[in-house]
């Protein structure tokens, strides 16, 4: 997932035209969360963006029934 990232964000930088590294520094983090988490789909992720996995699997987790957890004794020798 690493290089379809890297792929991802060479596009940006290559189409953006940043002047400074505070160009940089002040759009890169807004182009992750815009573009890559919210927008940008991810085979790796069913084809779904990050965030909308996310709360899919929050919401999957928020729906579970609560677990009973074994009782476990210990062994004293």
């Amino acid at each position: 997932m690493m290089e379809s990232f890297l792929k991802t964000l060479k596009e940006e930088v290559y189409l953006c035209e940043y002047r400074t590294l505070a160009d940089v520094k002040s759009r890169l983090p807004c182009f992750i969360e815009e573009v890559y988490n919210l927008k940008r789909l991810h085979s790796a992720l069913d084809y779904r963006p990050p965030n909308e996995l996310e709360e899919l699997l929050v919401a999957r987790h928020n729906a579970m029934p609560p677990r009973q957890n074994a009782l476990t004794f210990s062994v004293q020798i």
